[in-house]
């Protein structure tokens, strides 16, 4: 299996342009519902509902409006084939026209915005992800200290098959429209502008937040609103990105994908040792990973000094035991990694954060068998405190499953597009575009999934345009969901203020 390959959802972690004819008031809802194209026996979606909530943050109390409700997808021809689903959280009181607005998006492909909403900057949350959750955890929410409502007002998104978003027309014309990476970008960008449009936020300022693919699509999506639908972006932040996944295409020639995860590997050997992750621990790894190692794994197999130098290297980094290392060549795939580091507990690291285990079903079994610790342990929590937020806090009474992580989007999604997307291109160009525009990328030391060093290498190939602090890279202790850990999501709050020049 190759390092990078993506399962049913891999990262919980994509741009066909049509034209799509929406005018700003097209998703008020309609005297009568409009019928589905190709599906007629769907109950039509309740008209948009909100309800008035707060929050106890630091020493002051916000109050804010929840609003859920969806916007039409058109075809060329006016036809509605697809219905989107969104979550708003908007500050209470004077309108303030400087006041930003922030729109967000997770990954997968197929996983919905609960991740960001309930996890990492929506005003409530529950705890997931990290060591010691469990599926079956109560689903309250509480008031987020790692919230951004106070600096800015919160539109979650969730792409077609995802929550309770739906299209509308067959599989074949769903496949090709919607489940493409440029298909993707396409319309999700035109979801934005119709959310300002409908909203009369158009002056406001505008960011965009990605998690996982979710951070491949935000520069993509900020370009394309640039470009193509004339709305300027201020800001993106890409929460552990999938900025180009092309260097995982041919991992038997090139050294790049395996100089990305050796860090993470490090990082996460390191703390089990009990050690604190820090940039000064990590540079010596770093540039290892960088310069020598790179240079070993290019002299080849043949060359038994440079396979003996990377083995020692490599196993003292890692903690693997050196006959496993130079079994594999120095080249440790993540998955085997994983599976090799806590055989003999009968456990199973995780993907996104290997320090996050689980029991194995089947610890005798040549290859793994069963999901992965962290994406099976979220996916009833989230689900639950979705389903309950929506429906009942809120009153969007809706008759359809609400999908938190959609495998069947995963599998529909077009061919090889982990080895095909790429979207730093569209980040270099925006801040080209925009000279105001700023960018900040953070990633978690232990996460395999979207490996932290794999995003500086690709950045280091961006050229400085203007301040350094344009185009940040910031990695803190934890995994894909680093925020999972209350310290690294108060780190993230402090970054992201700084991008925004909020105050505290």
């Amino acid at each position: 299996m190759r390092r990078f390959q993506i399962t049913a959802i891999a990262a919980a972690t994509a741009l066909v342009a049509f034209s799509l004819s929406v005018g700003a008031g097209a998703a008020d809802a309609p005297a009568k519902p409009e019928a589905a194209a190709d599906k007629p026996g769907l109950p039509p979606f309740p008209a948009d509902a909100s309800v008035h909530q707060s929050i106890h943050l630091g020493a002051k109390t916000l109050g804010y409006t929840a609003t859920v409700g969806s916007l039409p997808v058109r075809d060329a021809e006016g036809k509605k084939i697809a219905e989107v689903v969104f979550t708003a959280y908007t500050l209470d009181g004077p309108h303030d026209p400087n006041r930003p607005v922030t729109f967000a998006f997770n990954g997968g492909p197929g996983a919905a915005s609960v991740y960001l909403n309930l996890g990492a900057i929506g005003p409530r949350r529950i705890q997931f992800g990290a060591q010691g959750d469990s599926p079956s955890d109560p689903v309250a929410l509480r008031d987020n200290p790692g919230t951004w409502l106070d600096f800015t007002d919160l539109v979650f998104i969730d792409p077609v098959g995802t929550g309770y978003s739906r299209s509308l027309v067959k599989q074949d014309e769903t496949d090709k429209t919607f489940f493409t990476i440029d298909g993707d970008i396409s319309y999700l960008s035109r979801i934005v502008y119709d959310w300002l449009s409908k909203n009369g936020r158009m002056a406001s300022p505008k960011y965009v937040v990605g998690e996982s693919y979710g951070g491949y699509r935000a520069p993509a999506i900020s370009h394309y609103l640039q470009v193509k639908m004339g709305v300027g972006v201020s800001g993106v932040v890409m929460l552990s990105p999938a900025l180009d996944g092309r260097n995982a295409a041919d991992p038997d020639t090139s050294p790049m994908s395996w100089a990305a995860t050796l860090p993470s590997m490090t990082a996460a050997n390191y703390e089990r040792q009990g050690k604190t992750l820090t940039p000064a621990l990590m540079a010596d790894v770093e540039a290892y990973a960088r310069t020598d190692y790179i240079t070993d794994l290019l002299r080849g197999v043949r060359d038994q000094a440079a396979v003996d130098r990377i083995v020692a290297k490599v196993a003292a980094y890692t903690g693997l035991d050196p006959t496993e290392v130079r079994r594999a060549g120095g080249r440790i795939e993540s998955r085997a990694f994983l599976r090799e580091l806590y055989r003999d507990q009968g456990r199973l690291g995780s993907w996104y954060d290997s320090n996050v285990t689980a029991y194995d079903p089947y610890p005798f079994a040549p290859e793994q068998r069963t999901g992965d610790p962290i994406l099976d342990g979220i996916y009833a929590p989230t689900t639950s405190a979705m389903v309950d937020f929506v429906t009942r806090q809120v009153g969007w009474k809706v008759d359809a499953h609400y999908e938190a992580l959609n495998g069947e989007v995963n599998q529909h999604w077009e061919k090889h597009w982990f080895t095909s997307i790429e979207s730093a291109s569209d980040l270099r160009e925006a801040l080209a575009i925009d000279p105001k525009m700023k960018a900040l990328i953070v990633h978690g030391y232990d996460d395999l999934s979207c490996p932290y060093f794999q995003t500086e290498m690709v950045v280091a190939q961006i050229p400085q345009m203007g301040a350094a602090d344009r185009l940040e890279v910031r990695v803190y202790p934890g995994g894909h969901m680093f925020y999972s850990r209350p310290e690294s999501q108060a780190a993230l709050r402090r970054d992201v203020m700084a991008l925004y020049g909020a105050r505290s």
